[in-house]
């Protein structure tokens, strides 16, 4: 540039306008300037303007389609909030939830996290009752954080974009929450179960029209033989009834199989005894006794003595059945029900006295010393099928093999899922809806 170019002015400002920034360029040429002159003055000028144009910032939109709404399928207390899914989401761009109460208080923020978190598609809800697209935005307002929520009082919601010093919020939307009477969340359960209902009727019925096959249990098999065995020896059987009350399943397949294993006792005559260490379960299990041995023609044997309390205290109970089964030496011993720490020590014992024993047990922890010690051992689900499987009845072999094509089906939908969720990732497959579908029907 020659000496006599000179600049008369540079004016850079900049202006606000409701839609932003803008920037504003003058330049003031002393008349005389050359062409290359003016060019190098313009450069100059330009190169002033770009430190400047790179700290002009877009303006931030607020968040779009913002809908609140009582959140369905709840006891009420509480609001659902859906918003659109925005350009540019990420950790610089901050949503804010924002509450205003009926009574025209300031808005209060009850929530504020990271635009890339809180999609519908993360939400805890089954895929037909998705409140909007799975990629748009999704929170519920519960009371707290200095908001109480109260049904049928309209709340004021919005929403507000947050990205450092600048921020942009929606209209707020107004909303009250309400209890609902249908939980449609629930939907499959209700299906499930009148299916599952058909298919357990449906087995029943085939039940009564042919003979239904039965894998064979050796445990179950051994009952008749330990029954005659202890008949012809003349010496009684020893039935234990678990360390558990009548709320657990276990306890209750051990007071279903005690019938039927007295009806088959009152049949040859022989002594039962039936040692109890809770009077709820000895009660049940004393009217069960009783009315087997009315259905096998023999109530006259019927000994109102041969369920009895001991104590509730685990390990004075093992010590005096112990003590019967080494004065007794009953011929065989069956253990049936859910067993503690006692098991090792009442197997033992009845192994030493020799008498044939049977153990059936849904606890896990146990078995091993059930296995090692007991001449058969009924392992898990066995122990509830042992009544279908000992009495033959219609209804609960029905009841057994409904059970079990329902739990085949379970088994379906596990592999099923575990195939296609595997051959989405090898071959880069999308299977979301299926997969979503075998996730929520459960």
């Amino acid at each position: 540039m020659s000496a006599e170019c000179k600049v008369l002015s540079a004016e850079i400002g900049a202006t606000h306008g409701k839609s932003g920034q803008g920037l504003v360029l003058s330049f003031v040429f002393r008349s005389g300037l050359s062409t290359q002159d003016s060019a190098l003055s313009m450069l100059l000028a330009l190169t002033l303007l770009l430190p400047l144009a790179a700290h002009a910032q877009a303006p931030l939109a607020p968040p779009q389609e913002v809908r609140v709404s009582d959140t369905p399928d709840d006891g009420g207390g509480s609001l659902t909030v859906t918003w659109a899914k925005a350009e540019g989401e990420g950790k610089n761009l901050r949503y804010q939830v924002l509450v205003q109460g009926p009574n025209g208080d300031e808005p209060k923020v009850v929530a504020e996290f990271a635009s890339d978190s809180h999609y519908v598609r993360d939400a805890k809800t089954a895929w037909w009752t998705k409140p909007a697209q799975k990629d748009a935005h999704h929170f519920t307002v519960k009371s707290g954080k200095g908001v109480d929520l109260k049904d049928g009082s309209p709340y004021a919601v919005t929403v507000a974009a947050v990205s450092g010093d600048r921020r942009a919020s929606a209209p707020p939307v107004q909303a009250a929450p309400e209890p609902n009477w249908f939980n449609w969340n629930q939907l499959n359960n209700l299906a499930i179960v009148l299916i599952f209902g058909f298919v357990v009727l449906g087995s029943i019925q085939v039940a009564k029209r042919r003979e239904i096959f039965l894998r064979r249990i050796p445990g179950l098999d051994a009952v008749d033989e330990a029954i005659g065995r202890a008949t012809e020896l003349g010496k009684p059987i020893l039935y234990l009834t678990g360390a558990g009350d009548m709320s657990e399943p276990s306890t209750v397949a051990a007071a279903v199989i005690l019938g039927r294993v007295a009806k088959r006792v009152a049949a040859y005559e022989t002594d039962l005894m039936v040692p109890h260490r809770d009077p709820i379960v000895m009660a049940v299990c004393q009217e069960i006794t009783k009315q087997s041995y009315l259905e096998a023609g023999k109530p006259d044997v019927f000994k109102e003595d041969s369920n009895f309390f001991i104590t509730t205290d685990q390990f004075s109970y093992t010590a005096a059945v112990d003590g019967i089964m080494l004065r007794k030496k009953p011929a065989a011993n069956f253990f049936m029900g859910s067993y503690f720490a006692e098991s090792l020590l009442l197997t033992e014992t009845g192994a030493s006295t020799g008498a044939i024993q049977i153990a059936g047990t849904d606890s896990d922890h146990q078995l091993p010393f059930f296995v090692t010690t007991c001449d058969y051992t009924l392992i898990g689900e066995e122990l509830y099928a042992a009544s279908a499987y000992l009495s033959r009845e219609p209804v609960q072999l029905g009841t057994l093999r409904g059970q079990d094509i329902g739990k085949a089906c379970i088994l379906g939908a596990l592999g099923l899922g575990t195939a296609l969720a595997t051959a989405a990732v090898l071959f880069h497959l999308d299977v979301s809806p299926v997969l979503d579908l075998l996730r929520d029907v459960k």
